[in-house]
C-alpha cells in the first residue's frame, strides 16, 4: 500500500467508524439511539486505534492535517508531502462519510431533526461563541500533538530513554488519547481536532440528498479546521524547544 492510499484507506475506517457512532446514537430508529456521549466518544477512539493500525505502517497514520502540519513544523515530516497527504486524508473522510450516509438511509429519513443529520457529519458547538469555540478547538488540537509527539511510534520511551514496547497495539495510546479528549474537552464544540474529519464530512453533506436537511453551517466551518491546526503548529513548536 502506498502512503496515499493509507491515508486514504485510514481516515476512511476512521471517519465510517466515527461517523457511524454519531449516526448509531443520534438518528431515529437505531439499536443505540440516545446511548449518549460516553458511546460517542469510546467509538471515536476505538475509530482511530483502528485507521492507526491499518495505515500506520504504510504512511505513519497521520489521518488529519494538523498532525501532517505539525510533523513539518517539527522537522519529522517533509512539507513538500503535506498537500498530498492532505489530499488523501480529504478523500478518505469523503469515502468514509459517504459510506455511513448509504448504511443509514433510512434512518436519516426517519430523522426530522436536521442538526442530528448534521451532527452525523460535522461538529457544531453546544453553545455559539465563536472565539471561546476557536480556543477550545485550539486547545483540543494541542493536546493532541503534544501527546502524539511524545509517544514514539509503537513504543513509549521509559526511563533512560528505554523503550516499552507495545507490538502489534501501538495505536492504544493514541486511542486513549482522543477518548480522553472528547470526555474532558469535547462538550464545548464536539472536538473535531481534525480538518479532515470535519471539512470532509461537511461537504458532503452539502453534496448528498439527505430528505429534511438544513445548511451545512458554513458559518462555523473555519473553526474545526483553523483551531486544530494552529493548536497542533504551537504543541509542535513547544515540542522542538523540548518542552
Amino acid at each position: 500500500m502506498t502512503e496515499f492510499l493509507a491515508e486514504v484507506v485510514g481516515t476512511a475506517l476512521l471517519i465510517l467508524l466515527g461517523g457511524g457512532v454519531v449516526a448509531n446514537v443520534v438518528l431515529n430508529g437505531t439499536k443505540g439511539n440516545s446511548s449518549g456521549w460516553i458511546v460517542i466518544t469510546t467509538g471515536w477512539a476505538l475509530a482511530v486505534f483502528v485507521g492507526v493500525v491499518v495505515a500506520g505502517p504504510y504512511s505513519g497514520a497521520h489521518l488529519n492535517p494538523a498532525v501532517s502540519i505539525a510533523l513539518a513544523v517539527a522537522g519529522k515530516f517533509a512539507w513538500a508531502q503535506v498537500p498530498c497527504f492532505i489530499l488523501a486524508q480529504f478523500i478518505g473522510a469523503g469515502i468514509g462519510s459517504f459510506i455511513v450516509w448509504l448504511i443509514h438511509i433510512d434512518h436519516f429519513n426517519a430523522t426530522e431533526d436536521p442538526n442530528a443529520q448534521l451532527a452525523v457529519f460535522s461538529t457544531a458547538p453546544a453553545i455559539r461563541n465563536y472565539p471561546i469555540n476557536l480556543f477550545s478547538e485550539f486547545v483540543g488540537g494541542f493536546v493532541l500533538v503534544f501527546v502524539i509527539l511524545h509517544l514514539k511510534g509503537a513504543e513509549l520511551q521509559g526511563i533512560n530513554h528505554v523503550p516499552i514496547g507495545l507490538g502489534a497495539v501501538g495505536a492504544i495510546p493514541v486511542a486513549f488519547l482522543v477518548w480522553v479528549i472528547g470526555l474532558s474537552l469535547g462538550g464545548t464544540t464536539g472536538y473535531a481536532i481534525n480538518p479532515a474529519r470535519d471539512l470532509g464530512p461537511r461537504i458532503m453533506h452539502a453534496i448528498l440528498p439527505i430528505k429534511n436537511k438544513r445548511d451545512s453551517d458554513w458559518a462555523y466551518a473555519w473553526i474545526p479546521v483553523l483551531g486544530p491546526i494552529l493548536g497542533g503548529a504551537i504543541a509542535s513548536f513547544l515540542c522542538c524547544l523540548n518542552f
